[in-house]
């Protein structure tokens, strides 16, 4: 996946950056600690859908919101990308799951 598919340069650039500076402060194998089908990734699953609710509940219903349109699109416009951002984790965390043996009691 190229950056522009991604965002801009400057955030992959950012995004990099914090991925190394995560590295320096956790173990080696953090990142498979926080990728598709683990706790982690659910916990950002369980965040972002936290800030879908948020979002809706006290951004987009509020009575400044509601009365200036560029507040309320551009709120809503965030509102889509964090429901986007929750649909692609969750397809990839459940992806992950559904591939793993079943667990028996």
């Amino acid at each position: 996946m190229n950056v522009e598919a991604i965002g801009t340069p400057n955030v992959e650039a950012e995004r990099k950056q914090r991925v190394e500076e995560m590295g320096a402060d956790q173990e080696p194998e953090w990142m498979e600690r926080f990728g598709p089908g683990s706790f982690g990734c659910h916990e950002l699953l369980d965040r972002t859908s936290l800030m879908v609710n948020n979002l809706e509940q006290y951004i987009l219903a509020h009575p400044s919101c509601l009365r200036d349109p560029e507040w309320y699109s551009l709120a809503d416009r965030a509102l889509t990308a964090l429901m986007d951002l929750y649909q692609k984790i969750g397809a990839a965390h459940l992806d992950v799951e559904s591939d793993a043996p079943a667990r028996r009691g």
